[in-house]
This record gives structure tokens, C-alpha cells and sequence, in this order.
């Protein structure tokens, strides 16, 4: 079994093979899909074994090899210390390091979601970039009431019907007035595309038996439920037990133990890292957070 190392960046990766503790170079090839096609049909047999890192094309350079080779491993760049801490650093020695890695079984592997979960993904990444375009808006206009000594909206919601209607009667330089007209044009554009984006989501997303589960925790919607689903160590397989305090402690605490509900974070939206070969066998019981002892 041959095992080739790539180091990829977004333009072109560094190719090396091992092969019976040699290592051979093979050169750099383009981060095109043509490109990476013809380096397979020249340069890899269906016995071989890649081994590449996760970044953000390492999805699609899989998608692409797969077919040419026997099984491609994503590697957690956060884990591979060998490349992180090394003093001599280039492109050439960071694919090797994988390939050898690989070869002695110390490489910290990604589990690689099905297309479904990447989808779902993909459309949950776009919803809390929405968001946050949103929320700066918001908080730019509200700069702008601070700026000239007006007190906080008395209405819940600033861009609501009401909050609007409050705005209007505000007394505002014109430059700042035409500002926030403009802000709340944006907010409106964001909000319809927000909906758009919701709607697939829960398209998907109610199809999924796991998220429908999830659902029937108090504190949890449909949005929250997607949110986490799409960052499950093994697709299908609820996040309980172990692998619920695992997943929360590598993602810095999702479970809020207070509030006894699970907070959205915009960082579950990245590629799971925290997948285990263990998870799959983890059958235990959903159920929400255990109340805090204090």
C-alpha cells in the first residue's frame, strides 16, 4: 500500500508518496478540478492511500480523488503537533509528516460528513453569517442614536414596526438620518434572505430523525436542532452521553448547565473535529442537561 502525503493551499498542494520508508516526490499540482483529475489518472492506482489536511477545499479535493484511490483520510490540523511545532517548515516536510504519520497510525483523523450534512452545513454557515451582517447593522445605528444623546429604543426590537415608527420621530442631523435609512434598506435584504435560507433548512432539517429529536428538548427550535445535528460526531447518532460532554468541551461549552438548554454558537457551523470511531457505538439516551448542583 502506497500512501501520499498532500499538503493543499487554496492555489496548489505538494504531493509526496511513501512506500516502504521511502519517501518520493511527486511534485506540486493546481487546485483545479481538472487539474487535480489528470494528476489521478497519471499519478495514482486504486490501491493507494491520501492523506491530506482539513482546510476549506478539503472537502472537494476528496470529492474529486476518491474515485482514483482506495480511501482518503482528512487529517485535524490542530492535531497534527508534529507540523504545527516544527522548526523546519515547508510544504514538501509538512506532507510528509502526514504521509508518515498515517503509515505509523498516529494521524488524528476528521470524520467526513455525508453530502447531506455538508449541505445542511453550508446553509447553516450562511444563516449565522446573515445574522451577524445584522446584528453590525443594528449596532451601527445604535452608534448613531448614542452619538446625539438619544436615549435606548423603548421597543423591543429597533428595526421592528414600532421601533422604526420610534425612529422617525427621532431628531437626527440628515447625513445620520439618511445612514440609518440605509442600514435599515440592508437589514430588510439580509431579513429576506434570512428567510430563504430558513426555509431550506427546515426543509432538510425536518427530515431528519435526529433533529425532529432534538426538537422535543425544552429551549430548542428547529434552527438550534440543525445547528447541532450538523456538527454530530456520526450523522444520525444523537449526541448524549460521552459524546455530548466530549463535543461540549472541545467547542468550549454548548450546554448551558443554568439555563438547563443548549446555546447556538457560530463556531458548530465549521467541520466537526471532534469525530471518534467510538461515537458510533454510543446508543445511550437523549435527554437534556442534568440540573446544576449549585
Amino acid at each position: 500500500m502506497r500512501i501520499i502525503g498532500m499538503d493543499i493551499h487554496r492555489v496548489a498542494a505538494e504531493v509526496v508518496s511513501l512506500l516502504d520508508g521511502e519517501i518520493v516526490k511527486l511534485g506540486r499540482v493546481q487546485m483545479l478540478r481538472n487539474k487535480l483529475e489528470e494528476f489521478a489518472r497519471r499519478e495514482l492506482t486504486h490501491d493507494d492511500h491520501v492523506v491530506i489536511e482539513a482546510t476549506g477545499n478539503a472537502t472537494a479535493v476528496a470529492e474529486v480523488l476518491s474515485p482514483y484511490v482506495d480511501r482518503i483520510v482528512i487529517a485535524n490540523p490542530k492535531q497534527v503537533h508534529m507540523i504545527a511545532h516544527a522548526k523546519v517548515k515547508t510544504d514538501t516536510i509538512d506532507a510528509t509528516v502526514l504521509a508518515k504519520l498515517y503509515a505509523s497510525g498516529f494521524l488524528p483523523e476528521v470524520w467526513v460528513p455525508d453530502p447531506g450534512t455538508l449541505a445542511l452545513r453550508r446553509q447553516v454557515t450562511r444563516r449565522t453569517q446573515l445574522v451577524r451582517q445584522r446584528s453590525r447593522l443594528k449596532n451601527l445605528i445604535q452608534s448613531i442614536l448614542h452619538a446625539h444623546l438619544i436615549p435606548p429604543c423603548p421597543h423591543g426590537n429597533l428595526v421592528g414596526i414600532s421601533g422604526r415608527k420610534w425612529l422617525t420621530r427621532q431628531i437626527l442631523p440628515a447625513d445620520e438620518r439618511a445612514a440609518i435609512e440605509r442600514h435599515l434598506g440592508l437589514i430588510n435584504q439580509i431579513n429576506e434572505a434570512l428567510t430563504v435560507v430558513e426555509a431550506d433548512i427546515a426543509v432538510h432539517a425536518l427530515q431528519d430523525p435526529t433533529i425532529r429529536r432534538l426538537m422535543t428538548l425544552p429551549g430548542i427550535d428547529l434552527t438550534v436542532a440543525a445547528i447541532r445535528a450538523c456538527g454530530s460526531p456520526v450523522r444520525g447518532q444523537p449526541i448524549t452521553g460521552a459524546s455530548r460532554s466530549r463535543a461540549a468541551a472541545m467547542r468550549g461549552g454548548c450546554w448551558s448547565r443554568r439555563h438547563g438548554r443548549l446555546r447556538a454558537r457560530p463556531d458548530l457551523c465549521v467541520p466537526s473535529t471532534s469525530g471518534s470511531p467510538r461515537a458510533a457505538g454510543n446508543t445511550s439516551r437523549l435527554s437534556p442537561p442534568r440540573a446544576s448542583s449549585r
